[in-house]
């Protein structure tokens, strides 16, 4: 359990967390699917179900954190009209998906709040406390599935999309740069979770916390919200 956070608070990410992950790996297969590609659909991941989308390692590391993954979509591209495009539009459903879903939980809470402060009530109910939470953390986790699967490095989202941007001869090349990051991230994480050093996070916080802040200030309208 991550620390400081309560038993009830850890619950509350459970349903957070696989909203996320499932809503994500959604948009990738229903992307693929619209694009031309029903590879995806064939192997059942074109659905709501979680189970099918969920990585372990990837969801060990949203539960105790904010960075994580599920399953990658399966994409043929040959079965796209413009493969290389089209890579990209599938990449960018995913986490797209994720800041849509933060930017609405955002509102919500926003929205809560700005009717408490005038004297409304609009959550009377023993289980507001436990809506708040859960809007809470979506947001948080959206945001950060969404800035994690951005990053420039493959097999990530963001390796996909920059691809799109460069020419095709450095495409390989970037490709075969890149592909020991993984390794490497899991490696920090094993790391920092014996050491108690958070390296990972430590690493990205540079970049993670503009994103953030833009993220609160579109949702909230003040980027140190929450």
């Amino acid at each position: 359990m991550i620390s400081g956070m309560t038993a009830e608070e850890f619950i509350v990410r459970i349903p957070a967390i696989l909203l996320a992950l499932t809503i994500h790996e959604l948009s990738h297969a229903a992307a693929a699917y619209k694009l031309g590609d029903p590879t995806a659909r064939d192997q059942g991941r074109l659905t709501l179900n979680p189970i099918v989308h969920l990585d372990l390692l990837g969801t060990i590391m949203l539960l105790t954190g904010l960075f994580g993954w599920a399953k990658p979509v399966p994409v043929n591209p040959y079965n796209l009209r413009n493969p290389k495009r089209d890579m990209m539009l599938i990449s960018v459903a995913g986490p797209l998906s994720n800041i849509i879903q933060a930017l609405l939980c955002g509102f919500v809470i926003r929205g809560i709040f700005a009717l408490t402060a005038v004297g409304q009530e609009p959550m009377n109910s023993p289980f507001a406390k436990y809506i708040l939470l859960f809007l809470f953390f979506a947001f948080l986790i959206n945001s950060g599935l969404a800035f994690f699967n951005l990053l420039p490095l493959y097999p990530l989202d963001g390796s996909k999309i920059l691809a799109w941007f460069l020419p095709d001869k450095y495409v390989d090349g970037y490709m075969n740069a890149t592909r020991y990051a993984m390794p490497i991230i899991f490696g920090l994480v094993i790391i920092g979770a014996f050491t108690n050093t958070h390296i990972l996070s430590k690493i990205l916080n540079p970049i993670f916390q503009p994103f953030m802040y833009v993220m609160k200030f579109a949702a909230f309208g003040n980027g140190n919200a929450l």
